[in-house]
């Protein structure tokens, strides 16, 4: 063999097996990367939640495409207040309310925990309405929902593994994608004469001119803000990762999975806006009646009215699945952030990766958030079903910046996160998210104490 096939032959093994090193080290990453995938698309995605859906049909059906930009917005503030949970879940091994005790001492403790119980107490009744109203639809007696779903949901996390847990929830997370195709269908047979064109003025040049009140303004983008950042998501996701078992090395793929997580979720909901923005604000026969749209199952019901054919019957139906599976999603996770965080305070055992018999105080809390909740949505006439829904979101909103202080102060605690503590920029950003919600809701407040002072109109 002569000199130059000799290093040619070397050459080419080397960069053979230097091929096969850098495509394995790919393939392990690839693997970490996924493993690590979970926490921050599940919480994201569930908080496209029941209420949130109905939310965001009032939003599109009272104000057109006018308040898409919000959306933008919201993905960077839902991922930043977020992103925080992954590391202090990581650095620590503890979830968030035994932090905020161990942290801040006894009485912030209970004073986190007992807001944290209300709010999630609430937002679960309306997952509950959420999921009754949409099998409704198909003529499915509210009782025989709150049961069926009751057992599926203790099913679901009575496996004793965190990770059965988190690919069932994952899976249902996909059936929060059908609601581009209603936005589609919607633009499609709808009356916008401009188009998509009309939905990308939404996001850059919006008219404020749609005859609401400035209270009502306020607290419906308040609803949308409630219902994009909760204070559950704060102790869901840190909890997550902690039970999941993620490490200081898995924070950077805990990132990404947040960020794709608000991505998602605030994608599905400017195509919920968009698909009843395009139905019923549009329409000419709806002038007044689509004002009257105060949530995702009066939504469904309208479609085959306005959508008529074909188109409706499947607007109606992907409407109806939607909003089952996010008031699904909703449940499991709300109801479990608020047995975490029970069991992080009162001393009980508390993962999914422990059984029945290992935990059984965790479970116990966890049925008893749901039966209570479940009863209370059979019982409220649809009227009250609907005031609760909205109610709720904008309660969480007011509620929020007390979570994200203590959350903030803890990422600045040098002892607690090592290098893991907010850099400069963390700190601006999540500050200026406080500092907002701080002031829409000192709005808001002002709104409801001198209305006069933010117009008239209806």
């Amino acid at each position: 063999m002569t000199p130059f096939r000799s290093d040619g032959y070397h050459a080419l093994v080397y960069w053979i097996s230097k091929g096969i090193h850098q495509l394995r080290r790919l393939n392990r990453r690839t693997l970490i990367f996924l493993a690590a995938l979970g926490p921050g698309i599940i919480t994201m995605v569930a908080d496209n939640d029941a209420g949130g859906i109905s939310t965001y049909a009032q939003t599109g059906a009272k104000t057109g495409f006018n308040l898409l930009w919000a959306m933008v917005i919201l993905v960077p503030m839902a991922y930043y207040v977020q992103e925080m949970t992954v590391r202090l879940g990581a650095v620590t091994k503890r979830g968030h309310a035994e932090a905020i005790f161990d942290g801040f001492g006894k009485f912030w403790g209970w004073f986190s925990i007992f807001d944290l119980a209300v709010i999630n107490w609430l937002t679960l009744v309306t997952e509950y309405i959420g999921m009754t109203q949409a099998m409704s639809l198909f003529n499915v007696p509210p009782w025989i929902t709150f049961f069926g779903v009751t057992f599926l949901m203790l099913g679901i996390v009575i496996s004793g593994r965190y990770w059965t847990f988190e690919k069932i929830t994952l899976f249902f997370c996909l059936f929060n994608l059908v609601y581009i195709p209603a936005a589609i269908w919607a633009m499609q047979t709808g009356n916008v004469k401009e188009g998509w064109s009309a939905v990308g003025q939404g996001f850059y040049h919006p008219n404020f001119a749609f005859g609401m009140s400035g209270v009502a303004l306020l607290t419906l983008i308040m609803a949308n803000i409630g219902t994009t950042i909760t204070p559950w998501q704060i102790f869901f996701q840190q909890s997550a990762v902690v039970d999941k078992g993620m490490d200081i090395k898995d924070i950077k793929y805990g990132k990404f999975d947040t960020f794709f997580g608000a991505f998602m979720t605030c994608t599905v909901a400017a195509f919920i806006i968009i698909a009843t923005a395009g139905v019923f604000h549009f329409n000419p026969d709806q002038s007044q009646g689509y004002r009257e749209i105060d949530s995702a199952a009066k939504t469904a019901a309208a479609m085959p009215q306005v959508l008529h054919g074909q188109w409706g019957q499947w607007a109606k139906v992907l409407f109806a699945i939607g909003l089952f599976d996010a008031g699904l999603l909703g449940s499991l996770c709300i109801s479990l952030a608020t047995s975490w965080a029970m069991g992080e305070v009162f001393g009980w055992a508390h993962s999914l990766n422990k059984t029945v018999r290992e935990a059984p105080w965790f479970y116990v809390a966890y049925v008893l958030m749901l039966m209570s909740a479940g009863v209370v949505s059979l019982i409220a006439s649809v009227d009250v079903q609907n005031i609760i829904t909205i109610f709720v979101q904008v309660v969480a909103v007011t509620l929020l910046p007390a979570a994200l202080m203590f959350l903030i102060l803890l990422l600045n605690d040098k002892p607690l996160m090592g290098e893991h503590v907010n850099t400069r920029w963390q700190n601006i950003a999540n500050w200026s998210i406080t500092a907002f919600v701080i002031l829409i809701s000192t709005a808001y407040g002002v709104s409801v104490l001198f209305p006069e002072w933010f117009g008239s109109g209806k």
